[in-house]
């Protein structure tokens, strides 16, 4: 599916806010109310919108620790690590990226205590993960506007 400006445009409103009425969205994009129930519709049918979620704060989750965390794995088992990271409570983010690390995971833990044991008992205890590194986040900007 090929998008147009619009189409970009009321993404960004529901990127902003997914529970934005079609009434704001019209409003924000200069379309009818109408035109951009259509186009949100179209959107998900089309798996472009492929859901909606709710942003949480870490802290005020009670998740004081977190971390990116790199990882060597064994190539061929890729997937079976794959399955076994995602059944990591605290493993909020999983990508498969090229460069030096084959891995990267967004750890949030309760605290440095917890996030050393998922990563020391629960990450590296799968069998296909050869080496970690592990990046503390000291503060994250998750709302960052473009502009």
């Amino acid at each position: 599916m090929e998008l147009d400006d619009v189409d970009l445009a009321v993404l960004e409103v529901l990127r902003g806010d997914a529970r934005a009425s079609m009434t704001t969205i019209a409003e924000a994009v200069h379309i009818s109310r109408a035109g951009a129930h259509a186009r949100v519709k179209r959107l998900r049918e089309s798996g472009v919108i492929a859901g909606f979620t709710v942003r949480t704060d870490p802290l005020k989750m009670g998740q004081h620790a977190s971390a990116y965390v790199t990882l060597h794995v064994e190539q061929p088992s890729w997937q079976e690590v794959r399955e076994r990271l995602v059944l990591i409570p605290e493993v909020e983010h999983i990508a498969l990226v090229g460069g030096e690390y084959d891995v990267l995971l967004l750890v949030r833990a309760r605290d440095n205590r917890d996030l050393r044991r998922v990563v020391l008992e629960e990450v590296q205890s799968i069998p296909s993960v050869r080496s970690s590194r592990t990046l503390l986040i000291f503060e994250d900007f998750p709302n960052i506007t473009k502009g």
